[in-house]
């Protein structure tokens, strides 16, 4: 029988360690989130390999970032145990997962209404109650605002009305594409005005929301 434990080990001391991820909140939560959960039973075995994983077919755009670049973005956006945190396309839900245990509550974001209601099955599966997912798009969230907004997906420009989104000295965390590379990028909102910083090249897919478009409209 495949050991997921010694794979998740193995994971945050041999992908995470060694790319630069040091809080150790996320470390030790990374340590705890059965990733397995949140992939098909046939893709389970490879859901602790340093890379993306997709979510059927590659073409829907749906995808579980690989460990390590997922680490490194989340350390970003230097989440508290009191915030409330936005992911927008949470996938199967596995980040909300994750982030649910560095937070005080968090909502996932997923255009796909079958895979949202994947994600809350096993969010409830395994009893993690301060995490929220919600199928559709921005004006789904109602007039709530965010301490910390995680993209998961490369775009190509963060539009104002997720900005809009952020509470005052709010933090949105994204990999914004410039020509043939994305860059992690953070953006921090302060007196209602948002400057924003680059930190690192990283590939991710891109942030698909229908019908294999690569286009974001959360």
């Amino acid at each position: 029988m495949f050991d997921f434990q010694r794979a998740r080990t193995f994971m945050v001391d041999n992908q995470l360690r060694t790319s630069g991820v040091s809080d150790w909140r996320i470390l030790a939560r990374m340590g705890e989130v059965p990733r397995e959960e949140f992939l098909p039973e046939a893709k389970r075995e490879l859901a602790y390999l340093d890379s993306v994983q997709w979510l059927g077919e590659p073409r829907r755009g749906r995808f579980m970032p690989a460990p390590a670049i997922f680490a490194k973005l989340l350390q970003l956006a230097e989440i508290g145990s009191q915030d409330t945190v936005l992911i927008v396309g949470a996938n199967s839900g596995y980040s909300t997962a994750v982030v649910a245990g560095l937070c005080s509550k968090v909502t996932g974001l997923e255009h796909d209404a079958a895979l949202a209601e994947s994600a809350r099955d096993t969010l409830e599966k395994l009893g993690i109650s301060n995490a929220t997912i919600i199928a559709g798009d921005i004006s789904a969230l109602g007039k709530d605002r965010y301490d910390a907004i995680f993209v998961e997906g490369a775009v190509e420009t963060v539009p104002q009305a997720l900005l809009d989104r952020l509470s005052d000295i709010g933090r949105l965390v994204a990999l914004v594409r410039e020509g043939g590379v994305s860059v992690a990028t953070v953006y921090v909102k302060s007196d209602g005005v948002v400057a924003s910083r680059q930190e690192f090249n990283a590939s991710l897919p891109a942030l698909m929301v229908k019908s294999g478009e690569p286009e974001f409209v959360f």
